[in-house]
């Protein structure tokens, strides 16, 4: 099990990520357009910069959904590799099995 701080900054990371996530946008907008000044992309770019750190999505780690494990994580399922086995060997998730040759 990870630690808990660690987990709940992730779902702080996220909250914040979606909160600016549109104003990002624009200002990344204003920072690809071709008309914009230079001025106005300088301007954007600071404004962006200012914008608090984990507001970036790319901060972000994938965690298991159970045990918080951010390393090993499947995306289709959503859980660490030891959580996908245990649940697998229980046949909670559909249509997988344990391999057999």
């Amino acid at each position: 099990m990870a630690k808990t701080s660690m987990v709940n900054r992730e779902i702080k990371r996220a909250k914040l990520a979606k909160r600016y996530a549109a104003k990002r946008e624009a200002l990344k907008q204003v920072l690809k357009s071709a008309t914009a000044s230079y001025e106005e992309k300088m301007e954007a770019s600071a404004k962006l910069q200012k914008l608090p750190r984990d507001s970036s999505p790319i901060r972000q780690r994938n965690r298991c959904a159970l045990s918080g494990r951010p390393r090993g994580v499947y995306r289709k399922f959503g859980l660490g590799r030891n959580m996908l086995r245990a649940a697998t060997m229980r046949g909670d998730v559909p249509g997988l099995r344990k391999a057999s040759w």
